[in-house]
């Protein structure tokens, strides 16, 4: 059988969450931080760097925590982020395994920095459920740059023809598409195998 990958994106797709407001919902119940603050502060300041693997996540956040909130320290923080964040989507996670039951490799290709896709990786152990994870920081880029999807094909050494991707975001399926890649838009509500049978997408 030619060698084909479902590609998958990870929040918003992978991950979800109960709650609308999504991770941060209740942060300023649990651990009294402003929502505003951090995004100001932190999020709108040095992500782009972080996100990118031009700077290390504790190098920015500890500063930003500091300033909003200095008697929460990075491993609080953290570990309240990352496991608030982390709604497995079973449903797609089985229908995704029972492709790679057939051969068909599974991937994750998704915006994150290091120290949550070791979290993603190692302690919800989908090292265990994927046979590679492509991700902003490792790569120096980010979706939907075209040189996330290059970089990925790349390290996968497939063409984009054998390549199905899903995403929450239409910008990012463009942007694939643009690449040659066969993309689909989630939302949730179609199965990933009603998704491949639209866009004829196959093993064969």
């Amino acid at each position: 059988m030619q060698r084909k990958a479902i590609m998958v994106d990870v929040d918003g797709v992978l991950i979800t969450h109960p709650d609308a407001r999504g991770w941060s919902a209740n942060l300023e119940r649990d651990l009294a931080i402003s929502v505003p603050a951090l995004q100001q502060i932190f999020f709108e300041r040095h992500w782009d760097d972080v996100v990118h693997g031009r700077a290390a996540l504790r190098e920015r956040l500890a500063p930003a925590l500091a300033e909003i909130s200095p008697s929460v320290t990075c491993d609080v923080f953290i570990d309240y982020w990352f496991s608030h964040d982390a709604h497995i989507d079973h449903r797609l996670l089985a229908d995704l395994q029972a492709w790679r039951a057939k051969g068909i490799e599974v991937h994750l290709a998704t915006v994150q920095e290091h120290e949550r896709a070791a979290y993603l990786w190692d302690r919800l152990d989908l090292r265990c459920k994927f046979d590679g994870m492509h991700y902003a920081a490792a790569l120096g880029c980010a979706k939907p740059d075209s040189a996330f999807y290059q970089s990925v094909q790349a390290a996968v050494d497939l063409s984009p023809a054998s390549i199905f991707f899903i995403d929450n975001k239409a910008i990012n399926v463009d942007a694939a598409r643009a690449c040659g890649w066969t993309a689909a838009l989630w939302t949730g509500q179609r199965s990933l195998q009603e998704l491949i049978d639209e866009h004829h997408w196959a093993c064969s």
